[in-house]
């Protein structure tokens, strides 16, 4: 039985090949502080473990104590193109290539090359916008959160903003329209019920309202017996009593998708075309960027929401407004836009290429696997569209002795990982995220299903 004077020092172990992995995952300091926490833990025990004189056994140690999670890339198979958990829109190579000058040197991020002085951060971008959607002004904020939450703070703080009941949405992490209204400073006011809201629901209260404010159904989506107030109706209301009108589309499209044969969904321009003064829209969902969120309309508001000391504190980095930049200017030529824009090219897929990414898939899969390609509905995600799906092709996949939970987690463990979905009790992985080819059928294939 190994004593106390069996232990090696720890500068000892901390030069072994046993540990030198250890330490290049974790880092010198953060493995050396472990060491010691072993060791004293034995010294106050009195009792060295067989394990504890061999430096490979600290190295098995260390495995269990030092779980580090990391940002890494996956496989995107659950049916949701864009989705929150998974990072959103995707960016080429050829779009981060471009600007890896701007991202890794110095840049003109807020400086006037023609003046010599500062300038504005937005400016590059702002002008873009206003070109592709013929407005007056932008300006750019770090999510659309922020970005409703900002118009809020600036045309209602200490007043009241009526919004209709049947709009009062929650999103993504048990956020809430009246909670983030609430902290923009401004008071609520309903109007209307959950499924029916009259442009007389806005007129009754209009004389205490210090705006006027829609939220379009971007993530639910209400049937039956409904009524509504549409845009134009509402900026006809707020221009006839001078008040901001506002509506938040929450994901925004600058082409009309059903181009391309995908759902229609209202663009930020066609919004201000018809009255409102401001729509505010994400860029990392339908327009395929970054995540930022995206504050457009009539130049005299823009001005105002720029003066906001808040303004300053949602502001984006150079690189956010970089990647927003090279996005747009794909847009400039929307003939080939799918042929250079990640997400319009994910969801334009033609069904053959779906299928011969799935007979490819199923022709490689691994001893205890099996697989059918089955007709399947895809999502676009993150509140885009959430009453439509497209048509899309997934495999189903069971093994032998494990049952679909447990398959679903075992290839999560996969390098890359996999994520799929269980329908019916069986894991479904959809075609759409099925890229690059190679690399998942490798993944597929090196992934240690009996071990789960």
């Amino acid at each position: 039985m190994p004593t106390l004077r069996d232990l090696p020092a720890i500068e000892t172990l901390m030069q072994s090949d046993a540990i030198a992995p250890m330490i290049h995952i974790h880092g010198a300091q953060v493995v050396k502080d472990h060491l010691r926490d072993l060791q004293n833990a034995m010294r106050q025990e009195r009792s060295v473990p067989d394990w504890a004189t061999d430096p490979s056994g600290y190295s098995k140690e260390l495995e269990k104590t030092l779980v580090k999670t990391d940002y890494v890339p996956v496989f995107n198979l659950t049916g949701t193109v864009i989705h929150t958990n998974l990072g959103r829109a995707l960016l080429s190579q050829d779009l981060w290539r471009a600007i890896e000058p701007l991202v890794t040197r110095p840049m003109n991020l807020e400086y006037d090359l023609v003046k010599g002085a500062r300038g504005q951060r937005d400016t590059v971008v702002e002008e873009r916008l206003c070109e592709l959607m013929r407005c007056e002004a932008v300006t750019i904020v770090n999510n659309n959160a922020a970005a409703l939450m900002l118009v809020l703070n600036t045309f209602g703080l200490n007043a009241e903003v009526p919004v209709s009941r049947g709009e009062l949405v929650e999103i993504g992490g048990s956020f809430r329209l009246p909670e983030l209204m609430s902290r923009a400073g401004c008071r609520l006011l309903e109007v209307g019920t959950t499924n029916r809201t009259r442009l007389d629901d806005f007129a009754v209260v209009i004389e205490r309202a210090s705006m006027l404010l829609k939220i379009h159904p971007s993530n639910y989506h209400i049937e039956g017996f409904t009524e509504s107030v549409e845009a134009p109706e509402l900026a006809n209301l707020a221009g006839a009593h001078n008040i901001p009108s506002c509506v938040d589309l929450g994901s925004g499209s600058l082409v009309d998708l059903s181009h391309w044969g995908l759902p229609k969904e209202p663009t930020p321009q066609s919004v201000l075309e018809q009255g409102i003064d401001l729509v505010t829209f994400s860029g990392d969902k339908l327009l395929g960027a970054v995540q930022c969120g995206i504050i457009a309309g009539k130049k005299t508001l823009i001005e105002q929401i720029r003066r906001n000391p808040m303004k300053r504190a949602l502001r984006v980095d150079k690189v956010t407004l970089a990647i927003l930049n090279a996005t747009l200017k794909l847009y400039n030529d929307p003939a080939v836009l799918p042929d250079h824009l990640p997400l319009l090219k994910t969801l334009t897929l033609t069904p053959d290429t779906l299928v011969a990414r799935a007979e490819a898939l199923i022709a490689h899969l691994p001893a205890g696997l099996t697989g059918e390609i089955v007709n399947s509905q895809a999502q676009i995600g993150s509140g885009a569209l959430p009453d439509q799906t497209i048509p899309s092709i997934a495999i189903t996949l069971t093994h032998r002795s494990l049952s679909a939970q447990k398959l679903v987690d075992g290839l999560r463990t996969a390098q890359p990982p996999i994520v799929g979905r269980i329908k019916d009790d069986q894991v479904l992985l959809d075609m759409r995220g099925a890229e690059p080819m190679p690399e998942l059928i490798n993944a597929l294939q090196r992934v240690e299903l009996g071990t789960v």
